[in-house]
């Protein structure tokens, strides 16, 4: 077996019995990026001198007996919107292709701490905003089980590169679904952790109150492991949770037995794809030869889950990015040429409105060359929302709306221990087959919304193959802090299944 086909938890066993250095690994990994990302285009950057740095002080390390972190000589790939001290943090957009922060993102010095190896920095939509990895400024990232694909989004880079054997751990963000979507597409394990569970400092914000970090991987006991590093309080994060971590991989074998499983079935004929429903279907009914119970619970607003998120996401994005003004922060656009009395009115390169002062002028051109047309269609939605006479009608009821679908949840989990459904309506579309057609893109994020809007945690686990070969997986929901009971659950499925050992084809 080649060591990029191996499991984190597999490669740390490696390590320790002296079977290969992290050096030797780094470079298999490295190597498997230069042969691979040219069709894939997983990656923004790649750190290799860095990491093989890395990696030789771990060998020195431990050949000398010293002590290591749990990561020891793993590489990790990390979405490109994390700070990372001297790191090109690009967030996808032109506004901050030469930002280099001056501090580490606290998720990023974790990882640090634990010796991971920061291999480089993966594709994503414009500061997280869209489905499909197509927003990105830089280029499009493109499934790696079919390339004329899109690997979803927006941490469709951090997934595209599990698939593809490029790394074997990843971190992504989901602020609507942007890790267990891109899971979902590329047959791989996406968590998105309960709100505060995981630590914002450093994490650029696109919806401050629904974005959340969270472990990729290929199996749920790397997602584990990889979760226990990067979880716990911060109190440089107002919003990080005080709730102890719990011992993530302990508790991954126990039996399922007595375990109650709400099947959410009304999800499962909403525009689903019959592929994925019957997928669905057969993981719920391979829970009950498990020992869980099976049990019908519905969510009644889940339908107006949509139209909240694209309502308050787009409002908090339009406050987040009011800062990228190219004076303070990001893209500084070109002094623009003067205006001479000859100049015709439609002249691009002319200044803006006659009342318009140069400053002005400055912020339109900065952010209308530095963001991308996704991120403006959301920023003017949000504005638009939030202005005078409309806030009411839409960010209040919105806010209502998502305090209805927590209640739902709650009601839910009074009955059961974890739910059940599609992660995704469809499998993996064509690249460029919805970008015309925003609506259609937003309800790709159907039945991933209501985890963010409740702050609940959520996984998406591999679960079977459409007539094209291409990936399905289905979500399962849990109480606030239960991150260790959508594991054990994933990790039992995983155990009675092959789904997550298989990998596409690419030399």
């Amino acid at each position: 077996m080649e060591l990029t086909d191996a499991t984190a938890t597999e490669l740390l066993g490696k390590l320790a019995s002296r079977a290969c250095s992290a050096v030797e690994l780094t470079r298999s990994f490295l190597d498997r990026i230069a042969r691979t990302d040219s069709s894939v285009g997983a990656f923004l950057s790649i750190d290799e001198r860095g990491a093989l740095a890395s990696a030789a002080a771990i060998d020195r390390r431990r050949a000398a007996g010293g002590p290591l972190g749990p990561l020891a000589g793993i590489p990790v790939a990390v979405k490109d919107v994390f700070c990372g001290r001297g790191v090109r943090s690009t967030c996808g957009s032109r506004m901050l292709a030469d930002f280099h922060p001056p501090y580490d993102a606290t998720l990023v010095a974790r990882l640090r701490a634990a010796d991971a190896i920061l291999i480089g920095r993966t594709n994503m939509d414009e500061f997280a905003m869209g489905s499909s990895t197509e927003n990105s400024a830089f280029h499009p990232t493109r499934n790696p089980w079919d390339i004329g694909r899109v690997p979803g989004g927006s941490s469709g880079g951090s997934a595209a590169c599990l698939a593809a054997r490029q790394a074997p751990l990843a971190i992504g963000t989901d602020t609507g679904g942007s890790i267990r979507q891109p899971a979902a597409f590329c047959g791989v394990i996406g968590l998105k952790p309960t709100y505060g569970r995981v630590s914002r400092h450093g994490l650029v914000a696109f919806a401050s109150s629904l974005d959340q970090a969270g472990p990729m991987a290929r199996t749920a006991e790397d997602t584990a492991l990889l979760l226990g590093v990067i979880a716990g309080h911060d109190p440089s994060d107002s919003t990080s949770a005080r709730v102890p971590v719990s011992g993530y991989r302990q508790a991954l074998g126990e039996p399922l037995n007595g375990l109650r499983l709400g099947v959410v079935r009304g999800q499962w004929t909403e525009g689903v794809e019959r592929a994925v429903a019957s997928a669905i279907e057969r993981a719920a009914d391979l829970f009950r030869e498990l020992g869980a119970e099976l049990v019908d619970v519905d969510l009644p607003h889940h339908a107006y889950g949509i139209a909240a998120y694209y309502v308050i996401a787009p409002c908090e994005a339009s406050s987040n990015l009011a800062r990228y003004d190219g004076i303070h922060v990001g893209y500084r656009a070109a002094a623009a040429p003067r205006r001479g009395p000859g100049a015709a009115e439609d002249d691009p390169g002319a200044a803006g409105d006659a009342d318009d002062s140069p400053l002005i002028d400055l912020y339109r051109r900065s952010r209308t060359e530095g963001f991308g047309l996704e991120v403006k269609r959301r920023v003017m939605l949000g504005t638009f929302a939030l202005s005078a006479g409309y806030q009411d009608r839409y960010y209040v009821k919105a806010l209502r709306v998502r305090r209805l679908i927590r209640e739902d949840y709650d009601a839910a989990f009074q009955r059961v221990d974890l739910l059940i459904g599609p992660t995704t309506p469809t499998t993996a579309y064509r690249i460029g087959e919805r970008s015309a057609d925003p609506l259609a893109m937003y309800l790709g994020d159907l039945f991933t919304v209501g985890a963010n809007l409740a702050g609940l945690p959520a996984i998406s686990v591999p679960c079977g193959a459409d007539g094209a070969g291409l990936p399905i997986g289905f979500q399962l929901h849990a109480p606030p802090f239960q991150e260790e009971s959508l594991l054990r659950a994933a990790h039992q499925y995983q155990s009675a299944t092959d789904w997550h050992s298989r990998g596409p084809e690419l030399e």
